[in-house]
Protein backbone atom coordinates (compact mmCIF):
# COMPACT_ATOMS: atom_id res chain seq x y z
CA UNK A 1 0.00 0.00 0.00
CA UNK A 2 1.66 3.23 -1.17
CA UNK A 3 0.88 6.70 0.17
CA UNK A 4 0.16 8.59 -3.04
CA UNK A 5 0.07 11.91 -1.15
CA UNK A 6 3.87 11.84 -0.92
CA UNK A 7 5.78 12.88 -4.02
CA UNK A 8 9.09 10.96 -4.03
CA UNK A 9 12.18 13.13 -4.29
CA UNK A 10 14.50 10.14 -4.52
CA UNK A 11 14.63 6.85 -6.40
CA UNK A 12 15.50 3.41 -5.00
CA UNK A 13 18.94 3.69 -6.56
CA UNK A 14 19.62 6.86 -4.59
CA UNK A 15 19.52 4.79 -1.42
CA UNK A 16 22.15 2.28 -2.59
CA UNK A 17 25.65 3.02 -1.32
CA UNK A 18 28.83 2.45 -3.31
CA UNK A 19 29.78 -0.51 -1.10
CA UNK A 20 29.79 -4.04 -2.49
CA UNK A 21 27.08 -6.07 -0.74
CA UNK A 22 28.85 -8.99 0.89
CA UNK A 23 26.44 -11.47 2.33
CA UNK A 24 26.46 -15.15 1.43
CA UNK A 25 24.77 -15.79 -1.94
CA UNK A 26 21.12 -16.59 -1.29
CA UNK A 27 20.99 -14.92 2.14
CA UNK A 28 17.60 -13.49 3.08
CA UNK A 29 19.28 -10.19 3.99
CA UNK A 30 19.44 -9.31 0.28
CA UNK A 31 15.66 -9.40 0.06
CA UNK A 32 15.25 -7.19 3.12
CA UNK A 33 17.80 -4.70 1.79
CA UNK A 34 15.99 -4.50 -1.56
CA UNK A 35 12.64 -3.97 0.17
CA UNK A 36 14.09 -1.13 2.24
CA UNK A 37 15.71 0.59 -0.74
CA UNK A 38 12.48 0.36 -2.72
CA UNK A 39 10.41 1.67 0.18
CA UNK A 40 12.46 4.70 1.17
CA UNK A 41 11.49 7.06 -1.71
CA UNK A 42 7.81 6.75 -0.82
CA UNK A 43 8.31 7.69 2.83
CA UNK A 44 9.00 11.35 2.10
CA UNK A 45 12.37 11.15 3.81
CA UNK A 46 15.88 11.90 2.54
CA UNK A 47 19.24 10.15 2.96
CA UNK A 48 20.62 13.12 4.88
CA UNK A 49 17.99 12.82 7.64
CA UNK A 50 18.04 9.02 7.89
CA UNK A 51 20.30 6.94 10.12
CA UNK A 52 20.72 3.18 10.31
CA UNK A 53 22.28 1.90 13.55
CA UNK A 54 23.52 -1.66 13.97
CA UNK A 55 25.45 -3.85 16.39
CA UNK A 56 27.46 -6.93 15.47
CA UNK A 57 26.43 -9.78 13.18
CA UNK A 58 25.60 -10.43 9.54
CA UNK A 59 22.61 -8.08 9.72
CA UNK A 60 24.86 -5.36 11.16
CA UNK A 61 26.43 -4.75 7.75
CA UNK A 62 23.15 -3.17 6.66
CA UNK A 63 24.19 0.48 7.28
CA UNK A 64 27.11 0.12 4.88
CA UNK A 65 24.75 -0.70 2.03
CA UNK A 66 22.34 2.20 2.51
CA UNK A 67 23.28 5.61 1.15
CA UNK A 68 22.44 7.42 4.37
CA UNK A 69 24.06 8.07 7.69
CA UNK A 70 24.98 4.95 9.61
CA UNK A 71 26.49 3.81 12.88
CA UNK A 72 28.08 0.36 13.25
CA UNK A 73 28.13 -0.06 17.00
CA UNK A 74 29.36 -2.79 19.31
CA UNK A 75 27.61 -6.03 20.13
CA UNK A 76 24.05 -5.53 21.39
CA UNK A 77 24.35 -1.79 21.94
CA UNK A 78 22.51 -0.54 18.83
CA UNK A 79 19.25 0.27 20.73
CA UNK A 80 21.23 2.28 23.29
CA UNK A 81 23.12 4.22 20.63
CA UNK A 82 19.90 4.82 18.72
CA UNK A 83 18.18 6.03 21.89
CA UNK A 84 20.82 8.71 22.43
CA UNK A 85 20.64 9.74 18.80
CA UNK A 86 16.85 9.95 18.76
CA UNK A 87 16.87 11.98 21.98
CA UNK A 88 19.44 14.46 20.68
CA UNK A 89 18.07 14.67 17.14
CA UNK A 90 14.30 13.99 17.09
CA UNK A 91 14.22 15.35 13.52
CA UNK A 92 16.01 12.24 12.22
CA UNK A 93 14.55 8.92 11.10
CA UNK A 94 16.43 6.38 13.22
CA UNK A 95 16.35 2.69 12.26
CA UNK A 96 17.96 -0.11 14.31
CA UNK A 97 19.11 -3.24 12.50
CA UNK A 98 20.16 -6.40 14.32
CA UNK A 99 19.91 -10.14 14.46
CA UNK A 100 18.36 -12.44 17.04
CA UNK A 101 21.75 -13.07 18.62
CA UNK A 102 22.79 -9.42 18.72
CA UNK A 103 19.55 -8.01 20.12
CA UNK A 104 18.16 -10.84 22.24
CA UNK A 105 21.37 -12.04 23.87
CA UNK A 106 23.91 -9.41 24.91
CA UNK A 107 21.59 -6.66 23.65
CA UNK A 108 18.41 -7.89 25.29
CA UNK A 109 18.56 -5.40 28.15
CA UNK A 110 19.04 -2.41 25.83
CA UNK A 111 16.21 -3.59 23.59
CA UNK A 112 13.57 -3.96 26.27
CA UNK A 113 14.33 -0.59 27.83
CA UNK A 114 14.23 1.24 24.50
CA UNK A 115 10.84 -0.35 23.84
CA UNK A 116 9.38 0.35 27.29
CA UNK A 117 10.51 3.98 27.12
CA UNK A 118 8.87 4.32 23.70
CA UNK A 119 11.79 6.11 22.10
CA UNK A 120 11.03 6.96 18.47
CA UNK A 121 13.26 4.35 16.83
CA UNK A 122 12.34 1.64 14.33
CA UNK A 123 13.81 -1.73 15.31
CA UNK A 124 14.10 -4.45 12.67
CA UNK A 125 15.15 -7.78 14.18
CA UNK A 126 16.35 -10.24 11.54
CA UNK A 127 15.54 -13.62 13.06
CA UNK A 128 17.27 -16.60 11.48
CA UNK A 129 17.39 -18.66 14.68
CA UNK A 130 21.17 -19.06 14.49
CA UNK A 131 24.45 -17.20 14.95
CA UNK A 132 25.51 -16.72 11.33
CA UNK A 133 28.55 -14.43 11.55
CA UNK A 134 30.33 -16.67 14.06
CA UNK A 135 29.54 -19.75 12.01
CA UNK A 136 26.50 -21.54 13.31
CA UNK A 137 26.14 -21.62 17.08
CA UNK A 138 22.62 -21.82 18.55
CA UNK A 139 21.03 -18.44 19.27
CA UNK A 140 18.41 -17.14 21.75
CA UNK A 141 15.66 -18.08 19.26
CA UNK A 142 16.95 -21.55 18.32
CA UNK A 143 14.58 -24.37 19.19
CA UNK A 144 15.21 -26.81 22.03
CA UNK A 145 17.29 -29.73 20.74
CA UNK A 146 19.06 -27.64 18.08
CA UNK A 147 22.27 -29.43 17.13
CA UNK A 148 25.07 -26.95 16.38
CA UNK A 149 28.82 -26.59 16.92
CA UNK A 150 28.12 -25.17 20.38
CA UNK A 151 25.40 -27.70 21.20
CA UNK A 152 26.50 -31.02 19.67
CA UNK A 153 23.98 -32.95 21.78
CA UNK A 154 21.19 -30.44 21.24
CA UNK A 155 20.47 -27.09 22.86
CA UNK A 156 18.79 -27.20 26.26
CA UNK A 157 17.85 -23.50 26.22
CA UNK A 158 14.17 -22.61 25.82
CA UNK A 159 13.99 -20.05 22.99
CA UNK A 160 12.78 -16.48 23.21
CA UNK A 161 9.65 -15.52 21.33
CA UNK A 162 10.74 -12.09 20.00
CA UNK A 163 7.21 -10.72 19.74
CA UNK A 164 6.36 -11.88 23.26
CA UNK A 165 9.51 -10.15 24.54
CA UNK A 166 8.53 -6.90 22.81
CA UNK A 167 4.95 -7.07 24.06
CA UNK A 168 6.16 -7.86 27.56
CA UNK A 169 8.24 -4.69 27.39
CA UNK A 170 5.04 -2.78 26.49
CA UNK A 171 6.25 -1.91 22.99
CA UNK A 172 3.65 0.34 21.38
CA UNK A 173 4.13 -1.15 17.90
CA UNK A 174 4.84 -4.84 17.29
CA UNK A 175 4.79 -6.62 13.93
CA UNK A 176 6.14 -9.61 12.03
CA UNK A 177 7.00 -10.11 8.37
CA UNK A 178 9.27 -12.43 6.36
CA UNK A 179 11.95 -12.20 3.69
CA UNK A 180 10.00 -14.16 1.05
CA UNK A 181 7.36 -11.45 0.53
CA UNK A 182 8.82 -8.10 -0.52
CA UNK A 183 5.52 -6.24 -0.61
CA UNK A 184 4.55 -7.45 2.86
CA UNK A 185 7.93 -6.30 4.18
CA UNK A 186 7.51 -2.89 2.57
CA UNK A 187 3.99 -2.46 3.95
CA UNK A 188 5.12 -3.52 7.42
CA UNK A 189 8.21 -1.29 7.42
CA UNK A 190 6.02 1.61 6.26
CA UNK A 191 3.67 1.10 9.18
CA UNK A 192 6.65 1.02 11.55
CA UNK A 193 7.99 4.26 10.08
CA UNK A 194 4.63 5.99 10.46
CA UNK A 195 4.34 5.02 14.13
CA UNK A 196 5.05 7.79 16.63
CA UNK A 197 7.14 5.87 19.10
CA UNK A 198 9.23 2.71 19.31
CA UNK A 199 8.37 0.19 16.60
CA UNK A 200 9.52 -3.42 16.72
CA UNK A 201 9.42 -5.66 13.64
CA UNK A 202 10.53 -9.28 13.62
CA UNK A 203 11.62 -10.44 10.15
CA UNK A 204 11.84 -14.17 9.50
CA UNK A 205 15.14 -14.32 7.59
CA UNK A 206 16.70 -17.40 6.06
CA UNK A 207 20.36 -18.24 6.71
CA UNK A 208 20.96 -20.61 3.83
CA UNK A 209 24.42 -21.62 5.08
CA UNK A 210 23.94 -22.44 8.77
CA UNK A 211 20.16 -22.82 9.19
CA UNK A 212 18.68 -23.23 5.73
CA UNK A 213 14.92 -23.66 5.49
CA UNK A 214 14.18 -22.78 9.12
CA UNK A 215 10.98 -20.97 8.11
CA UNK A 216 10.03 -22.70 4.87
CA UNK A 217 7.26 -24.60 6.64
CA UNK A 218 5.35 -21.31 6.74
CA UNK A 219 7.06 -19.01 4.20
CA UNK A 220 7.54 -21.31 1.23
CA UNK A 221 5.07 -20.34 -1.48
CA UNK A 222 3.15 -23.61 -1.44
CA UNK A 223 2.87 -23.48 2.37
CA UNK A 224 1.73 -19.89 2.84
CA UNK A 225 -2.01 -20.33 2.38
CA UNK A 226 -2.21 -23.03 5.04
CA UNK A 227 0.42 -21.71 7.46
CA UNK A 228 0.58 -17.91 7.28
CA UNK A 229 -2.19 -16.09 9.13
CA UNK A 230 -2.56 -12.50 7.86
CA UNK A 231 -3.63 -10.05 10.55
CA UNK A 232 -5.91 -7.28 9.27
CA UNK A 233 -7.21 -4.69 11.71
CA UNK A 234 -10.96 -4.82 12.22
CA UNK A 235 -11.46 -8.12 10.39
CA UNK A 236 -12.07 -11.67 11.65
CA UNK A 237 -8.86 -13.69 11.61
CA UNK A 238 -9.15 -16.32 8.91
CA UNK A 239 -6.72 -17.88 6.46
CA UNK A 240 -6.31 -20.65 3.93
CA UNK A 241 -6.72 -20.63 0.15
CA UNK A 242 -10.50 -20.31 0.56
CA UNK A 243 -10.61 -18.92 4.08
CA UNK A 244 -11.28 -22.39 5.43
CA UNK A 245 -9.37 -21.81 8.67
CA UNK A 246 -9.82 -19.25 11.42
CA UNK A 247 -8.67 -18.31 14.91
CA UNK A 248 -10.84 -18.25 18.01
CA UNK A 249 -10.22 -17.17 21.58
CA UNK A 250 -10.76 -20.21 23.77
CA UNK A 251 -10.55 -19.20 27.42
CA UNK A 252 -7.66 -16.84 26.80
CA UNK A 253 -5.82 -19.12 24.38
CA UNK A 254 -5.76 -18.67 20.60
CA UNK A 255 -6.79 -21.79 18.70
CA UNK A 256 -7.01 -22.62 15.00
CA UNK A 257 -10.38 -23.96 13.84
CA UNK A 258 -12.14 -24.87 10.60
CA UNK A 259 -14.43 -21.98 9.74
CA UNK A 260 -17.11 -24.47 8.70
CA UNK A 261 -17.35 -25.55 12.34
CA UNK A 262 -17.91 -22.07 13.83
CA UNK A 263 -19.88 -18.95 13.05
CA UNK A 264 -18.17 -15.76 11.85
CA UNK A 265 -19.07 -14.12 15.16
CA UNK A 266 -17.02 -16.75 17.00
CA UNK A 267 -13.85 -15.87 15.07
CA UNK A 268 -11.43 -13.52 16.80
CA UNK A 269 -11.63 -10.04 15.28
CA UNK A 270 -8.18 -8.48 15.13
CA UNK A 271 -7.80 -5.18 16.99
CA UNK A 272 -4.26 -3.88 16.77
CA UNK A 273 -5.26 -0.72 18.70
CA UNK A 274 -6.31 -2.58 21.84
CA UNK A 275 -4.25 -1.06 24.62
CA UNK A 276 -4.26 -4.23 26.72
CA UNK A 277 -1.53 -6.35 25.09
CA UNK A 278 -2.95 -9.68 26.25
CA UNK A 279 -4.70 -10.51 22.96
CA UNK A 280 -1.63 -9.57 20.93
CA UNK A 281 0.46 -11.70 23.29
CA UNK A 282 -1.93 -14.60 22.81
CA UNK A 283 -1.59 -14.31 19.02
CA UNK A 284 2.20 -14.05 19.28
CA UNK A 285 2.19 -17.40 21.06
CA UNK A 286 -0.31 -19.12 18.77
CA UNK A 287 2.39 -21.12 16.95
CA UNK A 288 4.92 -23.21 18.86
CA UNK A 289 7.36 -22.58 16.03
CA UNK A 290 7.53 -21.83 12.29
CA UNK A 291 6.07 -25.22 11.45
CA UNK A 292 2.52 -24.39 12.53
CA UNK A 293 0.05 -21.70 11.39
CA UNK A 294 1.82 -18.44 12.26
CA UNK A 295 0.38 -14.90 12.33
CA UNK A 296 2.10 -12.15 10.35
CA UNK A 297 1.34 -8.45 10.17
CA UNK A 298 0.81 -5.81 12.84
CA UNK A 299 0.00 -7.28 16.26
CA UNK A 300 -0.15 -4.03 18.22
CA UNK A 301 -0.18 -0.33 17.32
CA UNK A 302 -1.17 1.92 20.22
CA UNK A 303 -0.51 5.53 21.16
CA UNK A 304 1.76 6.27 24.11
CA UNK A 305 3.78 9.30 25.07
CA UNK A 306 6.97 9.37 22.98
CA UNK A 307 10.05 9.56 25.20
CA UNK A 308 12.11 12.27 23.52
CA UNK A 309 9.18 14.68 23.30
CA UNK A 310 8.17 13.98 26.91
CA UNK A 311 11.75 14.59 28.03
CA UNK A 312 11.90 17.86 26.09
CA UNK A 313 8.68 19.05 27.71
CA UNK A 314 9.98 18.12 31.15
CA UNK A 315 13.23 20.03 30.61
CA UNK A 316 11.33 23.07 29.36
CA UNK A 317 9.04 22.97 32.40
CA UNK A 318 12.01 22.69 34.76
CA UNK A 319 13.77 25.62 33.10
CA UNK A 320 10.64 27.75 33.27
CA UNK A 321 10.23 26.95 36.94
CA UNK A 322 13.85 27.39 38.02
CA UNK A 323 15.21 29.83 35.46
CA UNK A 324 18.64 29.60 33.89
CA UNK A 325 20.66 26.59 35.03
CA UNK A 326 23.38 27.19 37.60
CA UNK A 327 25.68 24.17 37.61
CA UNK A 328 27.31 25.06 40.94
CA UNK A 329 23.91 25.47 42.56
CA UNK A 330 22.71 22.20 41.04
CA UNK A 331 25.71 20.27 42.35
CA UNK A 332 25.17 21.61 45.85
CA UNK A 333 21.40 21.51 45.86
CA UNK A 334 20.95 18.33 47.87
CA UNK A 335 22.76 15.33 49.23
CA UNK A 336 25.99 17.17 50.04
CA UNK A 337 28.02 17.03 53.24
CA UNK A 338 31.43 17.92 54.61
CA UNK A 339 33.89 15.35 55.96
Amino acid sequence: MTDTSITPTTQPGDWASDQEVRWCPGCGDYSILTAMRMLMPSLGTEPHNTVFVSGIGCAARFPYYMNSYGVHGIHGRAPAIATGLAMARPDLDVWVIGGDGDMLSIGGNHLIHALRRNVKIKVLLFNNQIYGLTKGQFSPTSEIGKVTKSSPMGSLDAPFNPLAVALGAEASFVARTHDMDRQHMMDTFRRAHEHDGAAFVEVFQNCNVFNDGAFEGVTKKQNRDANLIPLTHGEPIRFGADGEFGVVDESGCARVVHTADVSTDELLTHDETKHDPSTAFMLARLARGPFEPTPVGVFRAVRRSEYAMASTRQLAAAQQKQGAADIAQLLRSRGTWYV
